[in-house]
């Protein structure tokens, strides 16, 4: 048999199918507890995902369409193994993780955002990450306290 009829791994399919991993964000992974919902949430989309596309025959095809699966099955596992459930604040009275705050800023723009977790911030919904720089120059301050980002002041006008 001739072997341009079999299939053979070319060390160029290999690299095609092996992704780096994602960077994991430093410092504490600080999560609310809808915040650990979705991280439980997105390991089982990424198993079923992974071991759907374990099921393709062609073994080169299997590796492309299960890498990013994989990738990400242990991105997410990762984060779920170092997740810390912060409790949502019982107080309204300086901003916290988990608090939501709004805030005008010096040219009259208005802003609110819930402070979470680094995996469900989603500025455009609304949330931004404990780590961002807003919420470090937030953190601490309560209502009528002006926060300094850059050239920027930030007045807190509503916690909750």
């Amino acid at each position: 048999m001739s072997v341009a009829f079999t299939k053979e791994d070319s060390a160029e399919t290999a690299s095609e199918s092996v992704l780096p991993d994602r960077p994991i964000p430093p410092g504490p992974n600080l999560v609310t507890a809808s915040g650990l919902k979705a991280l439980e949430q997105q390991v089982e989309v990424a198993r079923a995902a992974y071991d759907a596309a374990q099921s393709i025959e062609d073994i080169n095809e299997r590796r492309r369409q299960s890498s990013v699966p994989l990738r990400d099955l242990r991105y997410f596992s990762e984060r779920l193994r170092t997740a810390e459930l912060i409790p949502a604040p019982t107080g309204t009275e300086t901003v916290a993780f988990g608090a939501r705050v709004t805030f005008s800023r010096d040219d009259g723009r208005v802003a609110t955002y819930r402070i979470v977790g680094e995996d469900e911030a989603d500025p455009k919904a609304g949330s931004i990450s404990h780590a961002s720089p807003i919420a470090q120059a937030l953190m601490g301050k309560s209502v009528g306290d002006v926060a300094t980002l850059g050239a920027q002041e930030l007045e807190i006008t509503a916690i909750a």
